[in-house]
Order: structure tokens, then C-alpha cells, then sequence
């Protein structure tokens, strides 16, 4: 069975895309079998991996019945990827159904056991495609960017963490905090490090040990279509979120350097 990790924070602006197109690639590169799932109506992480969603059937079409979700499956040079439109945004109201939670799991019920990691990245928002991808995941990481709003919003998707695990998935962890955009140098980096890890050890994870420092290329990368890795694999940001790809693969998918 595969890992199932959900990136989210319902602050917008903290690294959500980036760090899922950053595990899509990296772990890719390693070996795993990957699909990345765009859930967010922006549709950043398929726009982030090169993709045209022009003429591609979505992830809308899968919930509507319209598509076969492995036909919505785009095989690219960076793993697999299912885009999303804007025609997401209105699944809140769309979608009524008894158990409407359960859509995106029951969808992948018919692919997962194909990949290793399946990786979700998620809309800055709680709303019915957050609480789908909490439902269908094994692990949760939250990326943060050391800075007051976006503590605030880790705290304000606890209690829908909590609600999810009691109702409908009481297995789904959360994985760890992941901090973007750090810089050591300042105060303000070093109290949200201190306030981070106080909100990881309530909730019975932790703070990764790696810290993405900022870098303007990460801005840069996806108009290029690619993740940081590939775009500028030798930038900070880049040599940061290897490092994290690491943790999160594993003995059993080590990077080429590991290898060796």
C-alpha cells in the first residue's frame, strides 16, 4: 500500500506547491512509482510540473463521473500527475451526496496500489476537497513559512484534523511542520522555530530538521514548468528540499548520492 501525504495549510503563500512538486519530483528521481494529485481549483501543481491542462480531462471530470480516474492520469518526465481546473471551486455546493467525504478515496481505491507515495496538494482554504484529501491520506505534512499568519494557520486546521480522525479516518497522522522560506539570521525565523515546535509537540509530531531557506528562484520554477530540483537542483532552496525528500523516502528510496 502507499504512503498517501497530504500538503497542506490553510494559510496561503507558505509553500504548499512547491513542496509537493519538490516530493512528486525528488522522489521520483529516487526510484518510487509517484502520482501527484492537484486538488486545488488553482491548479498550481499540475501548472508547476509543465503540464497544459488544456483538452486534459481533471479531477473534476472523476468526481462528476464524467472520466475514469486513470484516464485522467498524465505521465511526465517529473512522475505521474492528475490536474485540476477551476471547475473544482464549486464542489462545496456540486457535490451533496451521503458520504461525499469519502470521493477522492474511493477514486484512488482503483490506482494506488501502483505507486508508492501518492502526494495531494491542497487548496489555502478547509473546505469539502481539504476534507477529501485528509480522508483518503495516511499522513498530513504542513508546511509553514516562518511568520506569525501562517502559525495561525496550522491552528485553525487542527481542530479539523481532529474532526476527520474521529469521523472518518483514525489512522491519518500528522508526518511533520515543514518551515519555508527560513532564515536564521532573524529573530522573527527563530521564535517561529520555538513556536513551531511548542504546536508539533502538542499535537505528537515534530518540526523537520531541514529548513528551506528562501530563494528567488523558487518563484521562477514554475513558469519554467519544473520543480526547483530540476530548475536550479544547486540553489539553497533546492539543496534544502532534497534533504527533506530524503526523510520522507527513506532507506528504501535512497537519493543517487546515498546510493553511492
Amino acid at each position: 500500500m502507499p504512503r498517501i501525504i497530504t500538503i497542506t495549510n490553510q494559510k496561503g503563500g507558505v509553500g504548499k506547491t512547491t513542496t509537493a512538486s519538490a516530493l512528486v519530483c525528488g522522489l521520483h528521481q529516487r526510484g518510487a512509482r509517484v502520482l501527484g494529485i492537484d486538488i486545488d481549483p488553482q491548479g498550481n501543481l499540475g501548472f508547476s510540473l509543465g503540464l497544459d491542462i488544456e483538452g486534459l480531462s481533471t479531477l473534476y471530470d472523476v468526481f462528476t463521473g464524467n472520466c475514469a480516474i486513470q484516464n485522467t492520469i498524465v505521465h511526465t518526465e517529473y512522475g505521474d500527475v492528475i490536474p485540476s481546473d477551476i471547475m473544482l471551486s464549486g464542489v462545496d455546493v456540486s457535490f451533496t451526496a451521503p458520504e461525499r467525504e469519502f470521493m477522492l478515496s474511493r477514486c484512488l481505491d482503483t490506482i494506488k496500489m501502483f505507486y508508492d507515495f501518492i502526494i495531494i496538494d491542497t487548496p489555502p482554504s478547509l473546505n469539502l476537497l481539504t476534507i477529501n484529501a485528509y480522508v483518503a491520506s495516511t499522513d498530513l505534512i504542513i508546511p509553514m513559512e516562518a511568520e506569525v499568519l501562517s502559525l495561525v494557520g496550522i491552528s485553525q486546521i487542527l481542530d479539523t484534523i481532529d474532526t476527520v480522525r474521529a469521523s472518518f479516518n483514525p489512522q491519518l497522522q500528522v508526518l511533520g511542520i515543514l518551515i519555508n522560506k527560513f532564515d536564521s539570521r532573524t529573530r522573527l525565523s527563530r521564535e517561529m522555530l520555538e513556536l513551531a515546535q511548542d504546536m508539533a509537540e502538542q499535537i505528537g509530531s515534530q518540526v523537520f530538521p531541514i529548513r528551506v531557506r528562501r530563494g528567488t528562484d523558487v518563484a521562477r520554477a514554475p513558469a519554467h514548468g519544473q520543480s526547483i530540483l530540476t530548475y536550479k537542483p544547486k540553489s539553497k532552496p533546492a539543496l534544502d528540499l532534497s534533504e527533506f525528500v530524503n526523510i520522507v523516502a527513506g532507506d528504501q528510496f535512497p537519493s543517487p548520492e546515498q546510493a553511492h
